[in-house]
């Protein structure tokens, strides 16, 4: 799909993106926000903002630190997507985080448009993914073949609303553009993913899915964290059509 840059679609800086930051969770360790759609998680080659960045400044001002601030990358989200990004302010605890991922002990749940229902209404999808560089896009095949991952999820369609659905997916495997790709695998692609053989529009550079859980065990403490967005502060909800 193509994704206009920031600069085409007139959005702002990072220092401007750090005052407008949604912080859903923070302690001494770690820090989870919202990252908007069209957003990089992290900078690229083409020095649009990024998430990353906007991260930084907002908590060199927030704690008036005088030198470079530490922030670890834990994960990433595409840039048409929406959702929570997870990211540790300490190596110790990014170390720790990076470790968890690696390991699926990261439990992910998002939402996504789609304008052809699922059946069963709920279920699991099971494939086996190859993503290709040359071409920045995921293939989906039904065997197993060497060299090709495993990707797993399971989904919930959980209501109509004209001629879309909007389904909740559980991630049981974290694979390039997964849920992208099973979704259109199955004829059932997600609104505006024209990548993914879309035929629907959504906002210009954006897709209609969004991260809207997260838990995972605090690098320090142990316990469970859970970080969510809530239907009603939804990205996308209500949102498919604008």
């Amino acid at each position: 799909m193509s994704v206009l840059s920031y600069r085409e679609l007139g959005m702002p800086s990072s220092s401007t993106l750090s005052q407008k930051l949604k912080v859903l969770y923070e302690d001494s360790h770690l820090i989870a926000v919202f990252k908007p759609h069209r957003v990089l998680t992290q900078g690229d080659s083409t020095g649009d903002v990024s998430l990353f960045e906007a991260v930084k400044i907002w908590l060199k001002d927030k704690y008036s630190k005088p030198g470079n601030v530490y922030l670890g990358l834990v994960h990433r989200l595409d840039r048409p997507t929406a959702g929570i990004v997870v990211f540790a302010k300490t190596s110790k605890a990014a170390s720790r985080l990076s470790e968890q991922m690696r390991n699926h002990g990261f439990k992910k749940r998002y939402r996504a448009w789609i304008s052809k229902e699922l059946r069963p209404e709920r279920g699991t999808l099971v494939h086996y993914l190859d993503f290709n560089e040359k071409e920045k896009k995921t293939r989906v095949y039904f065997e197993p073949k060497e060299k090709r991952q495993k990707a797993i999820l399971n989904y919930n369609i959980q209501r109509r609303e004209k001629d879309v659905f909007l389904v909740e997916l559980d991630l049981i495997t974290g694979r390039k553009h997964q849920i992208r790709a099973q979704l259109s695998a199955v004829g059932s692609p997600i609104l505006g993913d024209k990548k993914y053989g879309s035929l629907e529009k959504f906002k210009e550079g954006a897709i209609a899915l969004e991260s809207c859980y997260i838990s995972f065990i605090h690098p320090t403490t142990r316990v469970m964290v859970e970080v969510s967005i809530p239907e009603e502060e939804s990205a996308i909800v209500g949102g498919f059509t604008s």
